[in-house]
């Protein structure tokens, strides 16, 4: 039985291998070569383009194995789905509209190009009308800074692993301090885009309430009063590399710190919040009461959150 299944299996991914190198795969000679009917060979093509058709929902990518009637045999023909459909379209808009993230100046022409991006007349105004009041309604972020140009400056630096220097305006007091720093990741959370970076040729020891942190220090970007890249690099092993999304996962309202691991009881009705608010937690335990979850978090960004669900939530573990 398993010999059966590795040649299947076999079969199935050298039909495959010849269809994504361009080539032409005939029943008729995989039949004679593997001893099969052609019927099989069929019915690995249909499972080989089911396989196909999952993969492109996932990336957009649209591969199908059409029949070239000149010649007999199958082949590979590869589509890309380059436009947004106006129910993507509406989301898009809704999402970029609501997180508030860009002044109007920058905001609006993203917004314009998208509907513009409809493919007809009346599809773009279906989709204006969808979004109006939003737009009339939008209301800016208090800093009122432009960010899309360091945004992408920023990004530039992460991928090309440049050291920056940095003017930093604080949260508190507003004083302006300067840092050379290895940028890691640009992340956005909470209506606001922030830069994660290492901070180079700095005391630690005196500056931070936990010196020993060996995570990133976050900077909102609208308060990055001069940003400078510099030739020099850095680099970073691949088994050492900053991951933008693993991090993410567990910071809470871009607060940084040490790895904390959480033990919550939540009652039935807060569950779905609880595991929506940590992409990391996962239920343990269950009773009449409600649910014992565990997550991991960083920083002390979490007790907002929780202080504010003290009816519906004991924090049982926090260390």
């Amino acid at each position: 039985m398993e010999s059966l299944i590795d040649s299947k299996a076999e079969r199935i991914l050298s039909i495959y291998a010849q269809l994504k190198d361009g080539k032409l795969v005939f029943k008729s000679k995989e039949s004679a070569k593997y001893g099969v009917t052609p019927r099989t060979i069929q019915r690995d093509i249909v499972d080989i383009q089911c396989f196909l058709q999952n993969q492109g929902n996932e990336t957009g990518e649209v591969q199908e194995i059409v029949f070239d009637r000149k010649s007999g045999g199958y082949r590979m023909e590869t589509k890309y789905e380059t436009n947004l459909d106006q129910k993507e379209l509406l989301a898009v808009c809704k999402v970029l509209l609501e997180s508030r993230s860009l002044v109007k100046e920058e905001m609006f022409p993203i917004i314009n190009k998208l509907i513009r991006s409809c493919s007809n007349e009346e599809e773009k105004n279906s989709l204006k009308n969808f979004i109006n009041n939003e737009m009339y309604h939008y209301t800016e972020l208090q800093h009122h800074e432009k960010l899309l140009d360091r945004i992408w400056l920023l990004e530039k630096a992460v991928k090309e692993q440049h050291y920056i220097e940095i003017q930093y305006k604080k949260l508190k007091g507003g004083e302006i301090v300067s840092r050379k720093v290895k940028p890691v990741g640009v992340m956005f959370s909470e209506f606001y885009y922030y830069l994660t970076a290492y901070i180079e040729g700095f005391d630690s020891q005196s500056a931070f309430q936990n010196p020993d942190d060996t995570y990133p220090t976050i900077y909102r970007i609208d308060r990055l009063r001069n940003i400078k890249v510099l030739k020099d690099r850095f680099a970073v092993p691949y088994t050492n590399r900053f991951e933008e999304g693993e991090f993410r996962k567990r910071v809470q309202f871009m607060y940084g710190g040490k790895l904390r691991k959480l033990k919550l009881k939540c009652k039935p009705q807060s569950l779905e919040a609880v595991l929506d608010r940590f992409p990391t937690a996962k239920v343990v335990k269950k009773d009449v009461d409600g649910y014992v979850v565990q997550a991991e978090v960083f920083g002390d960004g979490v007790d907002m959150w929780l202080r504010g669900q003290i009816n519906f939530i004991d924090v049982l573990v926090s260390d």
